[in-house]
């Protein structure tokens, strides 16, 4: 039997597909959680709907600025931490 192999634009396409979902789904997922925050705070009405917006892209936007703080505060801490010389020794041979 023969296998069927996607081509490479497939593949690509799905998965973008699947990472453009999976980004949804956690925007939709904050969007439920804020909703709930706020409707147990007191919130009613279009205030709830604010509420929630504000919560939501407010939550998007600190986790946009800590993500790729991290990754620098983690690089800085390895390359503090780390020995920058070469500890080898050439070995010459007889």
């Amino acid at each position: 039997m023969k296998t069927h192999e996607l081509p490479k634009e497939m593949t690509a396409m799905s998965g973008k597909k699947i990472l453009i979902i999976l980004s949804l789904i956690l925007v939709f997922c904050m969007a439920l959680t804020s909703f709930g925050i706020a409707y147990a705070g007191g919130a009613r009405g279009i205030g709830l709907l604010g509420v929630c917006f504000l919560f939501t892209f407010g939550i998007v936007v600190v986790l946009s600025q800590l993500i790729p703080a991290g990754i620098l505060l983690s690089s800085l801490a390895g390359a503090a931490f780390s020995s920058s010389r070469n500890v080898r020794i050439p070995i010459q041979a007889p």
